[in-house]
């Protein structure tokens, strides 16, 4: 059964290969992260270590029972016991079959009891309807659109969910 971990320093392999691995189906409804991301990607992963340790952002992956990254579920901007964003990414191969959404669900939960956040935010294009479903499922509703420049380029929408304690 997959589980949600914490980012670590041994996960970069797997999270390289499955950022490679799926580069072509991420860059169909999300920007891709360009040559240099892959070419720096170790001192990239070191730098969202560091984010990590000093509490702007809490980063997770959804690790297959093989140790294989089957998705990335990230918390940006935190503000301690107020809000955050969400962002999310799952392996093509896994797309659809609910686990997108579990993990999101998961997250919300942390998010509420590890990190006492009250709020959850998520924007996503307008062309991406997978996401939109997985927001709706784990009970983020809209609240309004999002600009261009805040989803790499597309029209899209932001969505939030209300956390409590239960979560």
């Amino acid at each position: 059964m997959p589980e949600l971990q914490r980012l670590r320093a041994d996960h970069a392999p797997a999270v390289l290969a499955f950022e490679s691995a799926n580069r072509a189906y991420f860059a169909a409804s999300v920007s891709d992260r360009g040559d240099d991301y892959f070419t720096h990607f170790a001192e990239q992963h070191e730098a969202l270590l560091a984010e990590q340790e000093a509490g702007v952002c809490a980063f997770h992956v959804l690790v297959d029972e093989d140790g294989s990254v089957l998705g990335r579920f990230n918390l940006f901007d935190l503000v301690e016991g107020r809000t955050a964003d969400l962002g999310y990414r799952v392996a093509q191969h896994v797309a659809g079959h609910g686990v997108a959404t579990a993990a999101v669900e998961e997250l919300c939960r942390l998010a509420a009891t590890r990190h006492g956040l009250r709020t959850l935010r998520a924007a996503t294009s307008d062309t991406n309807i997978a996401s939109r479903k997985v927001l709706s499922k784990a009970g983020f509703v809209p609240v309004g659109p999002a600009l261009p420049a805040e989803i790499g380029g597309r029209q899209g929408t932001w969505y939030e969910r209300t956390l409590t304690p239960a979560d």
